[in-house]
């Protein structure tokens, strides 16, 4: 795993211009007021040293400029995730000019637990109370003038995803930065722990300040608060310990005095030191919410809510409930998008045939072909399922946007701890039905290491949203319509078993270990809105959009050349015959004074056809994509694959929607019109079903795309996990298709 220091000793110098920290919690909104604030002037990069996604951006305000920096969320300071480790890096070594703490106003008590902490940071504070909105529909009300009056920190009321109080948080957070210079941005308002736990904190201050290092004092290396650090030294910060040996010059006589001083609060308090500080922060947090007049939901809201919860969560309904909606969700994605299919489907079949009848004798047949055969139907063949992808992301944004996914994961817990995974594994997972990519990043909220590779290396047996045109285009072409959504619903249901039996295989054997306990905050139940919809479904189109515009365009381009060339010089002698017996017939019945329109013409093109096809095959098989595929079929022949599917089946280490166009790019050599019906009846003709199940079954397990093993790669911090998952699922995947091609072809399927 990556073991990069997460405080490194040397010192980032800032830029020059002035930079803004957005910090908060999870599920707070945080993205959100950061994309408002920065519009279109921001860029993705990582943080130095780790692979944790940074996005900065840039303010514009009356002329002025300022950098603006999206911290990952993070429920407090005491880190223990990556991504909760690289919010403190950054806010302890980079000392931000200004924190703006996005606050969850709908639950204050926990978003002012983050907020405590980032007052004893000693750093320019600003309050943006977001979620107003959904605050008032769960009847909490807050007085927030007198949270800032309490605080002494600045409080801006929002809805962000509506931009509500943006043009306030603005105007704020430009005088707070303006009045950085003149004050000292120490807390007004500073949390007391009690007179004797002060006092011994006013020595380990006073120590650590005369024992700064050298490096310290030149500036050269940066340090946080005095004060800051002997509380994170009495909450036994591991890591904090670890960095005293730069920050000071006797480190071990500060580490003497924070266990005394421990040793001091546990026989005061009968608790250790950390559950001290923490129970004394939630006591200083009820105050102030009493001071506030802050009050909860009433209590016919809650029951409306627990009622709801007892039956999502309900041990034996939940299950049920959770698959029963993922399958009206693929259920939608065929009978809705068959419409708007058909109609993008008609759109480039209309194109193939207008180049067809238009293009000029004998002119660049070649080009021609290269159009037709390859960017046609190959880019237009993975295009035609845009609908169906669509209207998968729409019900899964749905269902997270609601907060339903969250209480998913909860409920999947108890089962996730039983193969081994970590109920945090759960969301990642459910990512990866969308793409592997976010899905393997997405698992940086896992405290555990090894609770994060066991979770990367299963992930791709989640069917990506690039296996399922895969998916759209074998189910019809061998299974009846009533069977649709139950097939679909089927090869999503083997992937998730699969990845339970390897999960559990591991965790016996090569990743043993104990699992960490599962904590997570619910969301609360929100309606979603138009825009947070929308903003999901058109990152997903675009990306889909982009990929068969650039890497799915270059890949078919490629095998459409494999197939192309070299030409034969010859063809069978079969083919030759009939080509020679159909002219000489044609010109027997033209010195008959046969007429063009008479019977035997459609005859005739019926043996044009079928001797263009033949020639068209002969040429495929000279091809060098053609003599891959004949190299491969010793190995795939035991699955049931012949050279065609197993050539195109070489491309999908790229993108595995390169299947599927390279199929198109397969069937359509010699064709000068085809859609996709008629590439499922090619399919139809030539395969069994069971044929047609064994290719969505190692399309489903085999070759994590050549992203899903960078990603890996780069996120376990070694080569040697990705090639473990790349081989051993492409083993997996020939193991198991065989296997059910051979004993459904015993049984006689």
């Amino acid at each position: 795993m990556n073991t990069a220091d997460p405080f490194p000793a040397t010192h980032t110098e800032p830029s020059a211009a002035l930079r803004i920290a957005l910090a908060g919690n999870p599920n707070s909104g945080k993205t959100s007021i950061f994309n408002l604030l920065t519009g279109s002037r921001q860029h993705v990069a990582n943080f130095p040293g780790v692979t944790v996604e940074r996005k900065e951006g840039r303010l514009n305000h009356l002329g002025r400029e300022w950098s603006v920096v999206d911290l990952p969320g993070t429920y407090s300071l005491t880190a223990y995730s990556i991504e909760e480790i690289v919010a403190r890096n950054f806010l302890v070594e980079e000392r931000p000019d200004l924190v703006v703490d996005v606050l969850d106003t709908s639950n204050l008590r926990r978003n002012l637990y983050l907020a405590t902490q980032l007052q004893e940071l000693e750093l320019p504070l600003v309050f943006a109370a977001n979620m107003l909105d959904v605050a008032r529909r769960r009847g909490v009300k807050v007085d927030l003038a007198e949270l800032s009056r309490q605080m002494g920190i600045p409080v801006v009321g929002m809805e962000g995803h509506r931009g509500r109080g943006l043009a306030e948080l603005r105007r704020v957070v430009v005088g707070t930065l303006d009045e950085t210079g003149e004050a000292d941005g120490s807390p007004r308002h500073r949390l007391e722990f009690g007179e004797d736990v002060e006092s011994g904190l006013a020595e380990l201050e006073d120590r650590i300040t005369r024992g700064w290092s050298a490096a310290v004092r030149a500036g050269k290396l940066a340090n946080p608060p005095a004060r800051w650090v002997a509380l994170r030294l009495l909450e036994r910060d591991n890591r904090i310990m670890e960095r005293l040996e730069a920050w000071q010059v006797d480190p071990a006589r500060i580490r003497a005095l924070a266990d005394e001083l421990s040793a001091r609060i546990e026989r005061l308090s009968g608790t250790s030191a950390e559950l001290f500080l923490a129970n004394r922060r939630y006591e200083h947090i009820n105050r102030l919410l009493e001071e506030c007049r802050a009050t909860g939901p009433p209590l016919g809201r809650q029951f409306r809510s627990d009622v709801t919860d007892r039956l999502l969560l309900n041990r034996f309904l939940g299950l049920p409930i959770f698959l029963l909606l993922m399958y009206l969700s693929f259920q939608l994605t065929f009978s809705l998008g068959e419409l708007p299919m058909d109609l993008i489907e008609g759109g480039f079949n209309r194109l193939a045939a207008f180049l067809g009848q238009h293009w000029p004798l004998g002119g660049l047949s070649w080009l021609k072909s290269l159009l037709i055969d390859g960017v046609i139907a190959g880019v237009g063949g993975v295009l035609v399922f845009l609908p169906n992808i669509v209207l998968l992301f729409l019900c899964l944004s749905l269902m997270e946007d609601t907060g339903y996914m969250s209480r998913a994961a909860f409920l999947m817990d108890r089962l996730m701890h039983r193969i081994g995974l970590h109920g945090k594994s759960f969301i990642p997972l459910l990512t990866g039905f969308g793409c592997s990519i976010p899905g393997i990043m997405g698992t940086r909220v896992l405290e555990n290491e090894r609770d994060r590779l066991l979770t990367m290396l299963v992930l791709p047996l989640m069917s990506c949203g690039a296996r399922l045109p895969i998916y759209l285009l074998i189910i019809p072409a061998f299974f009846p319509e009533h069977l649709h959504a139950r097939m679909l619903f089927s090869i999503y249901l083997i992937g998730v078993l699969l990845a339970v039996g390897l999960a559990k295989l591991l965790r016996i054997s090569v990743l043993k270990g104990e699992n960490t306990p599962f904590v997570m905050e619910l969301p609360p139940y929100k309606l979603p809105t138009l825009r947070s919809v929308w903003l999901q479904i058109s990152i997903r189109a675009g990306l889909y959009l982009k990929k068969a515009g650039t890497l799915i365009l270059g890949i078919s381009i490629l095998l459409w050349a494999l197939a192309s060339w070299p030409r034969p010089s010859s063809y069978s002698e079969d083919t030759m015959a009939g080509e020679a017996g159909l002219q000489r017939e044609i010109a027997a019945q033209a010195q008959a004074g046969q007429e063009r329109g008479s019977a035997p013409l459609e005859a005739w093109e019926d043996e044009l056809t079928r001797i263009a096809n033949l020639k068209a095959e002969e040429e495929l098989e000279h091809s060098l994509l053609g003599r891959l595929g004949h190299f491969i079929e010793p190995a795939m022949r035991p699955m049931g694959f012949d050279w065609k599917i197993g050539s195109s089946m070489l491309g999908t280490f790229a993108a595995k929607e390169v299947f599927v166009a390279q199929l198109g790019v397969v069937f359509a050599l010699g064709e000068t019109e085809q859609d996709s019906e008629d590439l499922r009846r090619a399919l139809r003709e030539r395969y069994r079903p069971l044929i047609g199940f064994c290719v969505m079954l190692f399309a489903l397990v085999a070759t994590p795309c050549m992203a899903t093993f960078a990603v890996v790669r780069r996120e376990s911090g070694s080569a040697r996990w990705a090639w473990f998952q790349l081989l051993g699922l492409t083993a997996l995947a020939w193991l198991l298709t065989t296997v059910v091609f051979q004993a459904g072809s015993l049984l006689g399927f």
